[in-house]
């Protein structure tokens, strides 16, 4: 299944977006990792203050009331004990940690989150493990070991957890807000852009060879006023291009048909039945081409005046004449649809496509709605249909599917690209597709007249 591209404001806000959200998520972590170092911080210096005040008021204390006072300050994170040899040895004690009190010792070990247990990381990790530390990630038990008057110590194990990650509301409140205003300021900014490029694109598919130049949007950023200048200046060199190849051709037909003439008369003289019978099959043949390729330059000729009409009059006008000798066309008209278009050009466009139905599918039904500003044209029949591969290759110029090449079974092979070329003049197009039901169907698609 193939996904629609999405638009270039949408793409856009998604981009910015994702980048926000992205930009959001760092800092949040920035912010959580300095927090936490914080705290940590915070936490390791009470403890420290904590300790040595112990200390001080045991030393001060009455030897029965020291247990009294180790009750009073122990509890569940922090565990003060007397010992007689200290907790942290003299070379284990680390002397980043700031402390400035003599003999005191201290050092900080990680433990697991599950067990409590000193954990020691492998050689490889020991920077992670040291960084986490820091930052107030990893589960620590900082080890304090203070010296007493009378000769033992004062040892304190203290734990320290990961701080929860809290967010407060007014953060949460500016990142929202600040969130809404960019994408507002977005909207609007690609608003300014996206318009005018989306009316370009409606323009560039109302071009017409021979129709002037559709009204270009003149407003949004000064590089989508140049994009309309160039659109406008590429239509005027394409209807040039196309209006001198034209003329080429009829030129060119023009000419043939003198020396075809000629060549006929001579072949008429011939006295050998046979041989002139096959120099003026030939000399009809070329004839055909000729007449078919004048067709195709009338196809797309500028020298037809538009009219507005009534498509649907025009198709119905159509099958009731081509109902007449051959297999009946049933039309299907949901009401008028103006089109603005050159009235014999048109009708030999239609004729070809319908012509086409009737002598390879029969029972064709022919549909005239419009949708959108669209008018649309789908001419359907119940034939053998054609391959896939081939569904756009008839539409080159002298491409036939039958390859016996005899005029009775299917002309020289420009009905097709003549119709086409008509249809692209006038700002549409057909195009072929196999009907499920079998058959085939030819839409053809064009912008609806104005109203009024």
């Amino acid at each position: 299944m193939r996904v629609a591209p999405r638009s270039l404001l949408g793409q856009l806000a998604l981009l910015i977006l994702t980048a926000f959200i992205a930009a959001q998520t760092l800092s949040f972590w920035l912010f959580a990792d300095e927090r936490g170092a914080a705290i940590r911080a915070a936490q390791r210096a009470e403890t420290l203050e904590r300790a040595t005040a112990v200390a001080s008021a045991i030393d001060a204390a009455p030897i029965a009331s020291r247990d009294n006072i180790l009750a009073a300050v122990n509890s569940r994170m922090a565990r003060f004990s007397f010992e007689t040899a200290p907790l942290v040895a003299a070379d284990r004690a680390d002397a980043a940690l700031g402390i400035s009190e003599v003999g005191l010792r201290a050092t900080e070990v990680t433990i697991s989150p599950h067990d409590g247990q000193p954990v020691n990381p492998p050689a490889a990790l020991v920077w992670l493990h040291d960084r986490m530390r820091a930052a107030g990630v990893a589960p620590v038990e900082l080890q304090v070991s203070v010296p007493l008057a009378d000769g033992n110590w004062l040892n304190v194990s203290a734990q320290f957890q990961r701080p929860g990650i809290q967010a407060p509301p007014a953060v949460l409140g500016a990142m929202l807000v600040s969130l809404a205003l960019l994408m507002a300021a977005l909207w609007v900014g690609l608003r300014r852009i996206t318009r005018p490029l989306r009316l370009l694109a409606q323009a560039a598919d109302s071009f017409g060879i021979d129709a002037p130049a559709p009204e270009m949007p003149r407003h949004g950023p000064r590089e989508v006023r140049m994009l309309a200048d160039a659109l406008g200046r590429m239509h005027a060199r394409l209807t040039e291009m196309v209006g001198d190849r034209t003329r080429m051709l009829a030129a060119l037909g023009h000419d043939l048909r003198s020396p075809i003439t000629a060549l006929r008369i001579r072949a008429e003289m011939v006295e050998d039945d046979e041989t002139r019978e096959r120099m003026v099959a030939t000399l009809d043949e070329m004839q055909e081409m000729v007449e078919s390729t004048l067709a195709y330059a009338r196809g797309v000729s500028t020298d037809q005046p538009m009219e507005r009409m009534d498509l649907g009059a025009l198709v119905t006008e159509l099958a009731a004449e081509l109902s007449e000798a051959a297999p009946p066309i049933t039309v299907e008209n949901s009401g008028p649809v103006l089109v603005a278009l050159r009235r014999t050009a048109m009708r030999r466009a239609l004729r070809n496509l319908m012509e086409n139905a009737q002598r390879y599918g029969g029972n064709v039904h022919v549909v005239v709605q419009q949708m959108d500003g669209i008018a649309q044209v789908s001419i359907a029949d119940q034939g053998p249909g054609i391959p896939e591969k081939e569904l756009e290759t008839v539409f080159n110029p002298f491409t036939r599917l039958e390859s016996s090449r005899s005029r009775e079974t299917g002309g020289i092979g420009l009905g097709l690209p003549i119709a086409r070329a008509i249809f692209r003049a006038h700002g549409g197009d057909v195009t072929l597709s196999n009907r499920s039901a079998g058959g085939l169907n030819a839409r053809v698609t064009m912008p609806a007249a104005q109203e009024g």
